[in-house]
């Protein structure tokens, strides 16, 4: 991918309980007719996801999660969508990153930072793809409410994807295929000042060397009722290309983009 200009990650949770929109493209008809809207809008890149990991989410097994994603997948390859846009997977299980990987799937985009799953590092290494590792304060897929402090929140954020990236290179992973996400909201903390501030010093991650995708779309951080902030996540949103992000996810991709 080139990333001499952003580009804009259109959201597709085809689950009950995402915080935003569950249920609203729960059934893969619902999910295609959302896909189509996106490609239209001129996504750069589409991330489909089956397991919501936001505060008060539940596990979903991997026999649950292929079976919520997989018609959505047999959909974007029987009418050849990889060659309209890019297809991101949303998971931390290799078997479902694998799963889209050999339907034509570009990205996998793991909340975990591979630590979910010990077996991601091996589907990475067969396939290539591009992958996102971002920061969670918490240990699994599972985000709690927790009111974390920091020191300083961006030396804890690179601290922790610079060990991650470090690992998956020196695995053998190229180093140009890799994305970092610092978290936003609760995956960094309760407290917003911290997801703020991040937006505000993401230059400070450029020193990593990757390309940075962020996700503040109608996060809790932002105030308000969920059904109001996608202007306050646009305005973010900019913000956050003009500090240095190559990838903006929203689930308001028009808004984006216009």
């Amino acid at each position: 991918m080139d990333f001499s200009k952003p580009k804009i990650m259109g959201i597709v949770n085809v689950t009950p309980d995402s915080f935003s929109d569950g249920g609203i493209f729960e059934s893969p008809d619902d999910a295609e007719v959302i896909i189509g809207q996106m490609i239209k809008n001129k996504a750069d890149i589409i991330d489909i996801g089956g397991e919501s990991t936001g505060p008060g989410s539940k596990n979903v097994s991997l026999k649950e999660e292929l079976k919520r994603v997989r018609p959505v997948i047999d959909f974007i390859k029987k009418n050849k969508l990889t060659k309209k846009t890019i297809f991101s997977i949303d998971t931390y299980k290799s078997e479902v990153a694998k799963c889209a990987l050999e339907n034509g799937f570009s990205i996998v985009n793991d909340v975990t930072a591979l630590r979910g799953d010990p077996k991601m590092a091996d589907v990475l290494l067969e396939f290539r793809p591009y992958v996102i590792l971002m920061y969670s304060k918490d240990l699994t897929a599972r985000t709690t409410r927790k009111e974390v402090d920091y020191d300083d929140v961006i030396k804890t954020i690179s601290a922790f994807l610079k060990e991650r990236t470090s690992f998956l290179m020196n695995a053998g992973f190229p180093k140009n295929k890799i994305i970092i996400d610092p978290g936003m909201g609760a995956f960094i903390s309760s407290k917003p000042q911290y997801s703020f501030e991040t937006i505000n010093r993401l230059s400070d991650l450029k020193a990593l060397g990757f390309p940075i995708c962020i996700g503040v779309s109608r996060k809790s951080f932002l105030g308000g009722e969920i059904e109001n902030r996608d202007p306050i996540s646009a305005e973010w949103s900019l913000k956050a290309i003009k500090n240095g992000a190559s990838i903006i996810r929203t689930h308001n991709v028009r808004l984006i983009i216009n």
